[in-house]
């Protein structure tokens, strides 16, 4: 059930589950090479039953504003949270509420993020590649020999960034398909 609004908990449980929470997305995003404070403002949102403006996630988590303003144009870009129009409020002020379709948040980062950085990779690792090649007729029988084992090297990785590639291109086809509900029951134990 979704909290009606924006209100910290007064029950110490509720308090205790909702700190529990930002710190846990804090960690969360760090481990995945985001910083905590994204973690944290994405948790603030999610755990919100009404969109929020940027003055009451800074104030809420006692951070700048150039802090919250700079994440949440991150956040933004993911597709982990959006712009809303509130009702009610007058004021000019840009409210945001979280994406709660956390496969599509998974879809929006392996596709955005993760598959730039791979093809990027294989860029850079090919290129080596053909460059070592080009250049192996030009080089002492020592430096042919450390050409080879660069080449031999490079090409291993290559292969193993290509396979990261086909692994996430076949998840980012078959998240659609998912049904987290049937997930969740599967027993692994």
């Amino acid at each position: 059930m979704t909290a009606k609004n924006n209100h910290l908990p007064d029950n110490k449980d509720l308090d205790a589950v909702h700190e529990s929470m930002l710190d846990g997305l804090s960690q969360l995003a760090d481990y995945f090479g985001f910083s905590k404070v994204m973690g944290q403002l994405y948790g603030v949102l999610l755990l919100s039953g009404e969109p929020m403006s940027l003055d009451e996630l800074l104030e809420r988590l006692d951070i700048s504003k150039a802090s919250v303003s700079m994440n949440m144009r991150t956040l933004e870009q993911l597709g982990m949270v959006r712009q809303v129009w509130h009702r009610g409020k007058s004021d000019r002020r840009k409210y945001y509420e979280a994406e709660t379709d956390l496969l599509q948040i998974v879809t929006n980062i392996i596709s955005r993020r993760e598959m730039r950085d791979v093809d990027r990779a294989l860029n850079v690792l090919q290129n080596n590649i053909e460059t070592l090649h080009a250049a192996q007729n030009k080089l002492s029988p020592e430096d042919q020999a450390t050409a080879s084992l660069y080449i031999d090297r490079i090409t291993r990785i290559h292969a193993l960034f290509r396979f990261a590639q086909l692994v996430m291109t076949s998840i980012l086809a078959r998240l659609g398909e998912l049904d987290v509900e049937e997930i969740s029951r599967v027993d692994l134990g």
